[in-house]
């Protein structure tokens, strides 16, 4: 696995903040923003429209010719400063909201403010083995919603199919039920990801039990960090669709919200197998752990057993290397009882055939315990 598809998500991208002391409100567009791709979806059940636009005037000029069809305003990239101050002026945005918006580390949220709601989610996707975690925020009015991303690719594109191809409920409702559909493709954007996660859950099981590396184990902790910006994102997720439930918005219709209700059991899906994958990388860690110990158990066993077999060997050579002296040093007379087996004939072939009969009973002891066959 290449270094690259170990690195911390969270890490992999870093959000340029605010330096201290600046005003709030200030839009701080990063120096590597791309430049804007504005492109303008207007429809309604038997009409549609797909333009691509490149001035803030553009955008009130279809506002007014088509004021009864709902305005999906799409954008890209964030490298213009004057048309994002432009676009709030247009349509009322708060310089704070403008400013969350253009700091792209923003937790899921919404929030009510005069004539549309201000909803930012977290898009997840997986890119080279890396996930990529991006953010997504809308503003919903009454016959309007405007999308902002800082990067050109986006999972949306099954939303856009539907709207051109008058495919499902998108253009029988209002503006209020495509936030809906393109928060529910973010949600829905999640669960490749956590299948994918499984299944190199399940690699990694096998792989430590039979080799568990280093490298299985940053792999390991690699997924665990994956998880937590998951479970972090979802969370807040989940609380954004609870809180549009029980507000009474007024661009979000009853019917919207049945739909939305939906989302919010995907939400709490996503947040079990969240919860129930963090469980296996926890127990794969103990996994990793015990078959470490395990293989520093064999060595141990095998270092044993060598040092059991050469111990009576050590005791024994130890025993006849002490210099006792044959005869009495002051008589000359023969010692008979200073080991008589080491001045006989067959004094070394005896010692050295005790030897090998010690350490092939050793062995065969060993062997009949099981010692020298089961891990």
């Amino acid at each position: 696995m290449s270094k690259s598809s170990l690195r911390n998500p969270q890490r992999a991208r870093r959000y340029k903040h605010s330096p201290p002391g600046t005003a709030p409100g200030a839009i701080n567009v990063p120096d590597d923003a791309l430049k804007p791709h504005i492109c303008s979806f207007i429809y309604n059940l038997d009409d549609f429209t797909e333009t691509e636009l490149f001035s803030i005037s553009e955008i009130r000029a279809q506002l007014a010719s088509f004021p009864d069809k709902v305005h999906w305003i799409d954008i890209k990239g964030f490298g213009d400063k004057h048309f994002l101050e432009q676009l709030a002026d247009c349509f009322g945005i708060h310089r704070l909201q403008m400013e969350d918006v253009v700091n792209v580390y923003q937790r899921p949220k919404v929030e009510d403010y005069k004539d549309h709601i201000f909803l930012i989610s977290r898009v997840m996707r997986e890119k080279d083995s890396q996930l990529i975690n991006d953010q997504l925020s809308l503003f919903i009015g009454k016959n309007f919603v405007i999308s902002l991303q800082d990067r050109y690719e986006d999972p949306l594109d099954p939303v856009r199919e539907r709207i051109r191809h008058g495919k499902g409920f998108v253009r029988k409702h209002g503006s209020d039920y495509l936030g809906y559909a393109l928060m529910d493709v973010v949600l829905d954007n999640y669960y490749p990801i956590l299948e994918h996660l499984g299944e190199r859950l399940d690699e990694l099981q096998d792989d430590l039990i039979v080799n568990p590396s280093r490298e299985a184990l940053n792999r390991v902790l690699q997924i665990k960090r994956e998880l937590i910006v998951l479970r972090r994102s979802i969370w807040s997720e989940r609380d954004k669709i609870n809180d549009i439930l029980r507000s009474a918005f007024p661009h979000v219709t009853e019917t919207t919200k049945v739909f939305l209700r939906d989302s919010y059991d995907h939400c709490i899906q996503i947040l079990d197998l969240v919860e129930s994958y963090k469980e296996v990388t926890a127990s794969l860690m103990d996994v990793y752990h015990s078959s470490v110990s395990n293989r520093l158990n064999q060595v141990m066993k095998v270092l044993t057993i060598i040092s059991t077999i050469f111990i009576p060997l050590t005791f024994i050579v130890g025993l006849y290397g002490m210099n006792f002296a044959h005869l009495n040093p002051k008589t000359g007379d023969p010692l008979p009882l200073n080991m008589p087996e080491l001045y006989s004939q067959y004094g070394y072939l005896g010692v050295c055939i005790a030897m090998v009969i010690i350490v092939i009973g050793q062995i065969y002891f060993f062997y009949k315990k099981g010692w020298l066959t089961k891990g």
